[in-house]
């Protein structure tokens, strides 16, 4: 009996650890961790997703904005083009002035007479009631106006006039009326402009011209020597 009791005590001490049910697994430690882990990688997933869906509609956005700049750039370079060397322009402009008012505006009073009296002499005319009068001092010059009769051959005046509108000192012809003819002569009057330098004006003497014999500066040029015929 005690051999039997040997042989059948081994089978009962030998059977396997008990089972572990579902409802076990599903509560354990381990098994919660793992959910955790896969939730987690979604989430992460999601965001990575997002983040590059944001990421490439703001790089579009960004070189939107990136060419709109571009394009304002152009535009305002092109509108900006004439203004380059601006500096040096004004520059040449002002030396340019200086040299006309050196090379054909009058020194002084004396110089217009002596300038027109040469050229009166030259054309052959004769000047008569000769009145210079000065305008409105301006910031750089000041308008010297000389109205006066010329009489003369035809060929005279106009060689006279001709020589008024190229000499080297700046003169304008203003006005021209025919007062008188006979035989061969021409009695014309003449009203003809210069400028000084405002203190070269003022110490001319010159009467100022009356408000009404204002020359307009929009009026056009008085009718040339040719235009007389």
């Amino acid at each position: 009996m005690n051999l039997l009791h040997a042989s059948t005590s081994p089978s009962t001490s030998q059977s396997g650890p008990p089972s572990v049910s579902w409802r076990e697994r599903l509560t354990s430690a381990l098994t919660w961790h793992i959910v955790a882990c896969a939730a987690l990688a979604v989430v992460v997933l999601v965001l990575a997703i997002r983040l590059g869906m944001d990421w490439a509609a703001t790089n579009d956005r960004s070189s939107t904005a990136l060419e709109q700049k571009q394009i304002q750039l152009r535009a305002l370079e092109r509108q900006t083009k004439p203004l380059e060397g601006l500096d040096q322009r004004v520059d040449v402009s002002r030396k340019q002035i200086a040299t006309f008012y050196a090379k054909r505006i009058p020194a002084n009073y004396s110089s217009i007479l002596r300038t027109i009296g040469d050229l009166g002499v030259k054309s052959g005319i004769r000047l008569s009631s000769v009145q210079y009068t000065q305008g409105q001092t301006g910031a750089d010059l000041t308008e010297i106006t000389m109205d006066a009769g010329i009489a003369g051959a035809y060929p005279q005046i106009m060689r006279f006039v001709n020589s008024l509108e190229s000499d080297q000192t700046f003169f304008i012809v203003r006005g021209m009326a025919l007062t008188g003819q006979q035989g061969g002569l021409v009695n014309l009057r003449l009203r003809v402009s210069t400028w000084l330098r405002p203190a070269d004006a003022s110490a001319s003497g010159i009467p100022r011209t009356p408000p009404d014999e204002l020359p307009s500066n929009s009026a056009p040029a008085s009718k040339s020597a040719k235009e007389i015929d």
